[in-house]
């Protein structure tokens, strides 16, 4: 396997490095089945309190 011939200079790795962990991400949202309002998944929706067809918090 090749190898690289000269080091990856430290401002040249950082800048590599910076598009992945500090750009923003897209926030994925899904509707609620029983009031049908936007909640991000596989969490309690915070219009009615609902998770997977159970209150979970009493509004």
């Amino acid at each position: 396997m090749p190898n690289p011939k000269r080091k990856f200079s430290r401002s040249r790795t950082r800048k590599k490095r910076t598009h992945d962990r500090h750009k923003l991400a897209v926030l994925h949202l899904s509707e609620c089945p029983r009031c049908h309002q936007r909640r991000r998944p596989h969490r309690v929706c915070g219009n009615c309190g609902y998770y997977d067809g159970e209150p979970v918090i009493k509004l």
